[in-house]
């Protein structure tokens, strides 16, 4: 067994290992990362041919958490890992994005890499480890891959770039990134600010990849050193270079005049499938059976250089913008009259319905992950259903590329977004994708902000998001290219590059960026961030006009928190034994209430669509949490009549005797004949005893006295020494009695 172990040294001292050669050894390949006590292991499998007539990569990644890492149990009842979690097909997705474009384009063999989380420290972030736990195990194949790759975990921490931060420092970042690159090109960008500038953005971009290029250099040592530097050979595509170039005579002219012709989107699939056809048609019955799968690539490929050409040549799209237009934009809001907040927001061929719920804590989302367990406040949701493409299919539940989209737009939106003690509500935004052509994530932030306003959710400043494309000529990319503002689905496809930049007027809150080209500048990417600024305020100031601040008040029908601290002390009064008390004011006042804790304090949210059930509800905890006051006067209720006087409940849960001497000036001779259990009464508060806490009340303090009262004489009580001096000598009396007696018994 020949093990190989070798180390990345962070700035800060901190040791990266790969490791490769103890385990998993029947994969192509494997790798264990670990960083303190963090063990991420990685396979790579491929199969050993293609399946007939496919012409893309079948790469599956997938990440997965183990529980036991952490030294915890799965929760459900069948205690077991399930399916992947949206967190883990996140992570997953950051993977994928960055090899894909790594593979030779006519490699068609299937290709899994697994990357589990084995062993988890609690501080330590494993998913800034698994781009390069994956790529790891691929140096350790002979697989053509181009890479090797890593991503680290860039963010800004006081106003400093720090590399792999860990779970306890991130609340001081306002800038969090994963960067993914070779070492000489960017790869692949997403995440999260707090409203950055772009030179801020493209500086951590730098900062991350001057530490991936010592991971690269690492991978390509244990590649050579494991003699995987020779690459395998792999079943290539059919070439026919005749037809190659008869296709491209009959049908690159005419892609090209459909492409400038500025048809929808509908009429150039329709034009360019025409096109095809005719080729076909010009082919004996022979050439288009055998030869049906390269006429497909050999065709997708002379579209593609059409679209790529025009754009280069003349500076014109397909639907006939120039590169810096974005499409013409219309939206409304208040679009769902029941819903708590809603917009339509739609950019040409894409369009969003955006709904608004506002909830309690018990609607809040419930992470378990491995090593985050939370409550997220505000959560959004995206949904992409087949009409919106006009695909006639079924739909078959959320896919990695909607959880994936759902989320680029929850960063977006979520530093805007308030959250408690500002904001007491849980909030569920839902974008259904109506339309689609290019950008559709950037369409939901759009419309989920305007939803949020309609809603009125005091978000802090609107936000807005645009897509960008990038077209380079392969030749010459940092010399000759375009950048392309509010891209289409086509030119999304088609381009070299594809990023999304959302934010406010003042800054970036989110970025997802992949590149898919070599040797692209950093000059390049200043200019394209600079022209996404350029398209984001436009578009925002198009939103600005259907509703530029979020509304006063919310909408009549929508229901109402009151949210108040108590002194932690009375978190169990107000729950009552068994959950008894809290149960009771839900059920009499038809309010929903969740109490947490926070800081020493009892947060108690009340929450109905019913004010006066709410002030109900409110009055009752705030009676339940008031302390007695000394000589004060209370409004109280008869609950038990015994024979020395009466119990009245003057708050929720405190009571106090109303002795039968203070119930009347005139002597009481039965309490029954006065009072009945259930009467209300008015008492004042004589008396609260200092160990035992409890009220001595009086109904008779309220009352006049009567005119010639009397009061009458008290018999004088026994000195407690003499009273004292009387027991004990009873008690010596009774031993010496006992004594006598045992003595007689044994005589």
């Amino acid at each position: 067994m020949k093990i190989i172990n070798k180390q990345i040294q962070l700035s800060d001292g901190r040791i990266i290992e790969i490791e490769t050669g103890k385990i998993a050894k029947q994969a192509d390949g494997s790798a264990v990362v670990k960083m303190g006590g963090t063990m991420l292991l990685a396979t790579v499998t491929c199969a050993k041919e293609s399946v007939e007539g496919t012409d893309f990569l079948p790469l599956q990644v997938d990440y997965k958490e183990k529980f036991y890492s952490a030294g915890r149990f799965p929760g459900g009842f069948m205690k077991r890992e399930g399916k992947a979690s949206d967190y883990e097909i996140l992570v997953s997705r950051l993977i994928d994005r960055a090899l894909r474009p790594l593979f030779p384009e006519d490699f068609h063999l299937a290709v899994f890499v697994n990357v589990w989380l084995i062993s988890a420290e609690k501080d330590i972030q494993p998913d800034a480890l698994a781009g390069l736990a994956a790529s790891a195990a691929l140096a350790c194949t002979d697989l053509p891959f181009l890479g090797p790759i890593s991503e680290v975990r860039v963010a800004r921490i006081n106003g400093e770039f720090k590399i792999n931060p860990n779970f306890s420092e991130m609340p001081e970042a306002d800038l969090d990134l994963m960067v993914a690159a070779t070492h000489d090109n960017i790869m692949m960008v997403e995440g999260e600010m707090n409203e950055v500038s772009e030179e801020v953005m493209l500086n951590a971009i730098k900062f991350a990849h001057e530490e991936i290029k010592k991971h690269c250099l690492v991978q390509v040592e244990l590649n050579k050193e494991l003699g995987k530097d020779v690459k395998r050979d792999y079943p290539h595509d059919i070439e026919d270079e005749e037809l190659k170039e008869k296709l491209h005579a009959f049908c690159y002219d005419k892609c090209y005049a459909l492409a400038k012709a500025g048809k929808t989107k509908q009429e150039r699939q329709e034009g360019f499938a025409q096109i095809k056809a005719d080729f076909i048609a010009t082919l004996t019955e022979e050439e288009q059976t055998e030869k049906a799968f390269i006429i497909d690539r050999y065709f997708h490929n002379e579209e593609r250089e059409a679209l790529r050409n025009l754009i280069l040549d003349e500076g014109i799209r397909v639907d006939g913008r120039n590169t810096r237009e974005v499409r013409p934009i219309w939206c409304e809001v208040g679009t769902l009259p029941y819903a708590h907040g809603s917009a339509i927001f739609t950019r040409g061929e894409t369009q969003s319905l955006a709904a608004v719920t506002l909830g309690t804590k018990l609607d809040m989302k419930e992470m378990d992950e491995v090593l985050i367990e939370e409550s997220q406040q505000f959560v959004l949701h995206y949904n992409f259903p087949p009409f919106s493409t006009g695909d006639a299919r079924a739909s078959r539940g959320v896919g990695r590329r909607e959880i994936g989209h759902g989320n680029l737009a929850m960063r977006a939106l979520k530093p805007v977004v308030p959250l408690a003690p500002e904001n007491p509500y849980a909030i569920r935004l839902v974008s259904e994708i109506l339309e689609s052509n290019g950008s559709s994530s950037q369409a939901s932030i759009c419309g989920g902000c305007l939803a949020l306003m309609d809603a009125g959710v005091k978000i802090k400043k609107p936000v807005a998001g645009v897509a960008m494309g990038l077209i380079t000529d392969a030749k010459d990319p940092n010399s000759r290219y375009a950048i392309l503002t509010d891209i289409l689905g086509d030119e999304d496809h088609l381009g070299d590059m594809d990023f999304k930049v959302a934010g406010t007027k003042d800054g970036i809150t989110a970025t997802q960026m992949d590149i898919k080209v070599d040797g692209l500048s950093y000059e390049v990417l200043a200019k394209a961030l600079q022209q996404a600024h350029e398209g984001r305020m436009h578009i925002m100031g198009e939103m600005m006009k259907c509703m530029s601040e979020p509304r006063e008040d919310y909408k009549d029908f929508v229901p109402r928190i009151v949210q108040i601290r108590v002194a932690s002390d009375f978190i169990g009064a107000i729950i009552g034994k068994g959950g008894e008390t809290i149960q009771k004011i839900q059920k009499e006042t038809g309010t929903t209430i969740t109490i947490t804790e926070e800081n020493n304090e009892g947060v108690v949210d009340i929450f109905g669509t019913d004010k006066e059930s709410m002030d109900k509800a409110l009055a009752w905890i705030n009676g339940i949490c008031a302390v007695p006051e000394l000589g004060a006067v209370y409004h109280g209720k008869v609950v038990s009549i015994l024979d020395f006087g009466a119990f009245v409940e003057i708050l929720p849960g405190k009571e106090g005797l109303v002795h039968v001497s203070e119930i009347a000036w005139q002597k009481t001779e039965n309490v029954a004949d006065v009072l009945a259990v259930g009467d209300e009464v008015d008492v004042k508060l004589l008396e609260i005893d200092e160990k035992s806490g409890k009220l001595r009340l009086s109904i008779k303090a309220l009352l006049e006295k009567p005119e010639g009262y009397v009061e009458p004489e008290r018999r004088p009580r026994p000195n407690n020494r003499d009273r004292g001096d009387r027991n004990n000598n009873r008690r010596e009396f009774r031993r010496d009695d006992r004594r006598h007696k045992s003595e007689n018994k044994e005589d």
